[in-house]
């Protein structure tokens, strides 16, 4: 339940960083909505899978979906550079994460 959780959390993030590139260029109701409706309930998720792991973990493992996340979601929606170095930095990213799981 608690991997659920950080899942669930993680996606919301994934809406949060959608929102807040959308809110940077155009201030509108809808855009900062998505900003903080996505923020919010990414922490209310993370929050509530810490009944289940370690807060460590869960968080780290959170941070490295979010981060790996907004960094393809920027590659691929909004244009950002996708640089070899770029995407060497973002498998190890992946693979930190995937060790942390994998040793909690």
């Amino acid at each position: 339940m608690g991997w659920l959780f950080v899942a669930l959390a993680a996606v919301f993030e994934f809406i949060g960083v959608i929102g807040l590139n959308k809110y940077s260029k155009r201030k509108t109701i809808p855009t900062g909505f998505m900003f903080l409706g996505g923020f919010g309930l990414s922490f209310v998720f993370l929050y509530s899978s810490f009944q289940y792991l370690q807060v460590s973990t869960a968080y780290a493992v959170w941070i490295g979906i979010g981060t790996a996340g907004a960094v393809l979601l920027n590659m691929i929606f909004f244009g950002e550079s996708k640089s070899l170095a770029r995407i060497g930095s973002l498998a190890l990213i992946i693979v930190g994460v995937i060790g942390l799981k994998a040793l909690s």
